[in-house]
């Protein structure tokens, strides 16, 4: 992404809640996060209860001796999360759920005493959760660091005056291809499919997202990714039943690593999860990233704090202590997204990071993203995925 680029119009479209997740669990991780929950301890040596507390408005000298972190799998640098229990004093206990919907209902059931401090929506769900009651306002005098974050990165139209939440990263979705099997040049979201239908048949990986896996159709076809026409519906499910479920190998939101491991020939991925693929290959010159046209999917997560949260103080300071332009890069190498810290691309450049066109998009990359948004197609798409995921067997 370039300085210039004109990213304020795109994530300021209206975006309104979807009931599918936009990626599946992550799962796995060499570095010892495990889903369902990981500790990583501090070096505070009182267990439980505050150590200290900070009163509004100013920033704290001590925190409570625990944070509770409820996120995505693999989204956050360990080492980055040890690094803070060490300067600050707080063990960190890291919970993962594998949907905004599954976080929602967690939170929902619980009234207030889940025992989460930080949690991290999608943008398009957070209406949702302010209007239920579920996130606590934003103590902006304990988050500094919200001057380090890109104006265009703010003010969105899910929380206008950022009283809830803070960007954590956005990204799109794309497909990495072997070079090896598709020896043809890939642009575009008609060439996957033309691809899966011949040369990456029997080894095509989808995401295991409805709206996703069928916005390959209506992007290929030029058709809105929102659309609740009857015929654009029914086409596409003529198509991935009928034609299309043969050709799938697995239904997979983290297919990355496995074809980087020769698993796949082609799959559908998240632009951060495509380049941890490269990262991990022996051999990433073999694999070929596509930003797919003529439109594709545009999402951001958001940092919020949870109403009940037992560790405010901890809280705003962690959000505050990733928002750091230093720690900011460091998460960023780590996850692959954008985080919307002001120079973060000039740093990750001066840094030497790999792979950067996979996380900093071009304007007209930028002019080919579109937001999805909840509608009467809602359990269509759902239908549609089920029966193709049946279909291929």
């Amino acid at each position: 992404m370039t300085d210039d680029a004109p990213l304020t119009r795109i994530l300021a479209d209206e975006l309104t809640t979807r009931s599918l997740s936009r990626r599946s669990l992550l799962r796995g991780s060499a570095l010892g996060l495990v889903a369902g929950g990981v500790l990583l301890s501090g070096c505070s040596a009182s267990g439980s209860g505050a150590r200290a507390s900070a009163s509004p408005g100013s920033l704290p000298t001590t925190l409570e001796a625990q944070l509770n972190i409820y996120n995505w799998a693999q989204y956050d640098d360990p080492a980055l999360v040890k690094a803070f229990g060490k300067a600050f004093g707080p063990s960190i206990q890291i919970d993962t759920y594998d949907s905004n919907e599954a976080m929602i209902a967690k939170l929902a059931a619980a009234q207030g005493t889940s025992g989460y401090d930080v949690v991290v929506p999608t943008g398009s769900y957070v209406p949702q959760l302010i209007a239920n009651k579920m996130l606590m306002r934003l103590d902006k005098a304990l988050l500094p660091n919200l001057a380090s974050v890109d104006p265009r990165f703010l003010a969105q139209s899910w929380d206008p005056a950022n009283e809830f939440t803070v960007c954590k990263d956005w990204g799109s979705t794309g497909y990495l291809y072997d070079k090896t099997v598709i020896k043809r040049p890939m642009a575009t979201w008609a060439d996957f499919v033309e691809a899966a239908r011949n040369e990456a048949s029997g080894s095509t990986a989808v995401l295991a997202e409805a709206p996703e896996m069928v916005g390959i159709y209506f992007w290929a076809h030029g058709i809105r990714w929102t659309t609740e026409a009857k015929a654009d519906l029914d086409a596409a499910e003529a198509f991935f039943v009928n034609d299309f479920a043969q050709h799938v190998k697995a239904f997979d939101s983290y297919p990355a690593i496995k074809l980087a491991q020769g698993g796949y020939a082609l799959a559908q991925a998240w632009n951060g999860d495509a380049r941890q693929g490269l990262l991990a290959s022996k051999d990433p010159g073999r694999y070929a990233w596509v930003l797919a046209g003529p439109k594709t999917e545009l999402w951001m997560d958001n940092w919020a704090v949870v109403v009940g949260a037992k560790h405010p103080v901890a809280a705003h300071a962690w959000i505050n202590y990733v928002l750091d332009p230093k720690h900011s890069l460091a998460d960023m190498s780590y996850h692959g997204y954008n985080t919307g810290v002001r120079g973060i691309e000039a740093s990750a450049k001066a840094a030497g990071l790999k792979y950067l066109d996979l996380i900093f998009f071009t304007p007209d990359q930028l002019a080919m993203l579109e937001t999805g948004a909840i509608n009467s197609a809602e359990q269509r798409l759902l239908d549609i995925y089920n029966k193709t995921k049946a279909k291929a067997g």
